[in-house]
């Protein structure tokens, strides 16, 4: 554990709980540590969730295959995120999509019953914790609006519009190769290709090898 220890002192969920507390549960060896290498199976739909997962460090991908057979990546989970903070509760809590890991990720575990009883030791913690399991919800629900039934068009504009949000600005860098952007929106390169010359032809927008402009 001591490797992590500072990791986990501070991720933003754990710095909410009381240090003298968390440092006896590292010490006693309470958390347990998983260590994934790039493009490793994390977990499988239908998966049973018993654990709140903390990523450490890396970046997990969430994924499901439509009805065409085509995967498409819900949304990406990077450090200080959590998984299965949504399910570990419910009565259901099976993992609705497979996720995997993007790069070599490293992430904490907290059993079921040790986070209960983190949870009802600490308001704080309890608050924060609430806090992240209902960004995560609204981030995979909004996710799955966005992509369902749409058209490859509107898939690639939700997409543009979103991160030109994030990245403040019409010109949107790209961070990935034409592939892994088709693998996110859920098409075929050759079809990706084919729809952004299309929109760059009816004037929506200008693109090359690492970014495209919005107009």
């Amino acid at each position: 554990m001591s490797p992590y220890q500072n990791l986990i002192k501070n991720t933003v969920l754990l710095r909410s709980f009381p240090p003298e507390k968390l440092d006896f549960h590292i010490q006693n060896n309470d958390f347990r540590i998983h260590s994934y290498n790039r493009n490793c199976l994390i977990h499988l739909e239908g998966d049973l969730c018993t654990h709140l997962e903390i990523i450490l460090r890396g970046a997990v991908a969430v994924e499901r295959i439509d009805e065409s057979g085509n995967l498409l990546t819900i949304a990406e989970f990077y450090n200080d995120d959590i998984l299965g903070g949504n399910l570990l509760f419910s009565k259901n809590p099976y993992f609705p999509m497979a996720s995997i890991a993007r790069e070599d990720t490293v992430i904490l575990e907290i059993e079921k019953n040790l986070l209960f009883d983190l949870l009802a030791e600490s308001p704080s913690f309890l608050r924060t914790y609430l806090e992240f399991v209902s960004d995560r919800t609204f981030i995979l629900g909004d996710k799955l609006k966005h992509y369902v039934n749409k058209s490859i068009r509107e898939c690639v504009l939700n997409y543009l519009e979103y991160e030109s949000k994030i990245q403040n600005s019409r010109q949107i860098k790209l961070n990935m190769t034409k592939k892994a952007l088709a693998d996110r929106i859920g098409v075929q390169r050759t079809s990706l290709s084919r729809e952004l010359a299309k929109m760059r032809d009816d004037g929506i927008i200008v693109f090359d090898s690492s970014s495209i402009t919005l107009l």
